[in-house]
């Protein structure tokens, strides 16, 4: 059986659990090199699930000649429709909103206090912060969910030592547990060196999915890392839930302090109430010591509090217990509660919860 043959039958095993049927009407651009690489376009539409990505890599893979399978993820909305395919009829209303307007929020009490957790740049320990904020607050016996939003580089799972694909229960996406926090992040979802290359839409689709589609339960806080920046996923989030509030994360230095100025902007911007600034990595902590060494310059979280109107929430010194525990999927409020960072986290927590 020719190469093409046996990747099309073996489309067929795949299941669209939204549809009931195979992916094949879904997938486009099917091509093969002579060494084994495979490359074909998958069509999300509203409601599909994105670990479908995965699941025809899955099944492509194990092909005799098969050496590397690459599947671009595409919103379907966005992509002409064949021409055997009948048009839609001028007196049929759009499913879809009307182009230019942005979607209806959608409240969902059962989240409880929900709570971006963002910054203007990479780096700056934004991933920290969330995972740590959230076991900190799980320890004070709050219930809590944490979404990782950060689609482009999902950190969560490593940081918080789970990693697995989650069970689905009367079509609901039961999230993961670690440390008494709730977690649902893509990195659940798709292959660790598997690249997110998508766009505001289908963005758009997984946060709303993370949101409406996992068995979140009753919390008291929702916490989302955010990706870096001002950018898709931040707006996504904020036209699809009525965000409560946001934290910045920035470091001393200036650069890092200009971008998160931009952060705090653009929630403003979009009506979301900033709650202030948390300055990570505020001074090196020597482990043996104890004597604190500014790496990164000073004050610039203060700084940048001042000029906006906005308390700073803590400042976090940077202590390599926080970096070596994270790699183990300890958060440092559990790895070691005692320790100047942990503290400042616990109290950050208590501001917040």
């Amino acid at each position: 059986m020719a190469l093409q043959a046996e990747i099309a039958a073996a489309l067929k095993k795949v299941r669209n659990p939204r549809t009931g049927r195979d992916v094949t009407e879904q997938v486009r651009d099917i091509g093969s090199t002579t060494e084994g690489r495979v490359h074909l376009t998958l069509l999300l539409d509203k409601g599909d699930d994105p670990a479908l990505a995965r699941a025809v890599r899955q099944v492509l893979e194990p092909l005799a000649g098969v050496t590397d399978v690459q599947v671009e993820v595409k919103d379907a909305d966005s992509v002409p429709q064949p021409k055997s395919r009948a048009l839609p009829v001028m007196d049929q209303a759009p499913a879809a909103q009307p182009r230019g307007s942005a979607p209806t929020p959608v409240s969902y009490p059962n989240l409880g206090n929900i709570l971006a957790v963002s910054s203007g740049k990479g780096g700056v320990g934004k991933s920290t912060v969330a995972s740590n904020l959230a076991v900190a607050l799980a320890k004070k016996g709050k219930r809590v969910g944490l979404m990782d939003a950060d689609i482009y580089g999902p950190n969560i799972p490593r940081m918080m030592g789970v990693n697995a694909p989650p069970a689905v229960i009367n079509e609901k996406i039961i999230p993961l547990e670690a440390h008494g926090v709730k977690i649902i992040s893509l990195g659940f979802l798709i292959d660790r060196d598997q690249p997110a290359i998508w766009r505001g839409p289908i963005v758009m689709k997984i946060i709303s999915q993370f949101l409406r589609d996992v068995a979140w339960g009753e919390l008291d806080h929702f916490i989302v890392d955010m990706p870096p920046g001002t950018g898709d996923a931040q707006l996504s989030l904020v036209q699809a839930t009525p965000v409560t509030g946001a934290i910045i994360v920035t470091t001393p230095q200036e650069v890092s302090v200009g971008d998160a100025l931009r952060g705090v902007r653009m929630f403003e911007r979009v009506g979301v109430p900033v709650r202030g600034i948390v300055e990570n990595m505020s001074w090196f902590e020597c482990p043996h010591c104890g004597k604190p060494t500014s790496l990164f310059g000073s004050g610039g979280g203060e700084r940048l509090a001042t000029e906006v109107g906005l308390p700073l929430l803590a400042q976090i010194p940077m202590y390599p217990r926080v970096m070596e525990a994270a790699d183990r999927g300890e958060p440092i409020v559990v790895a070691d509660p005692d320790s100047a960072a942990a503290k400042a986290i616990t109290a950050l927590a208590d501001k917040l919860g």
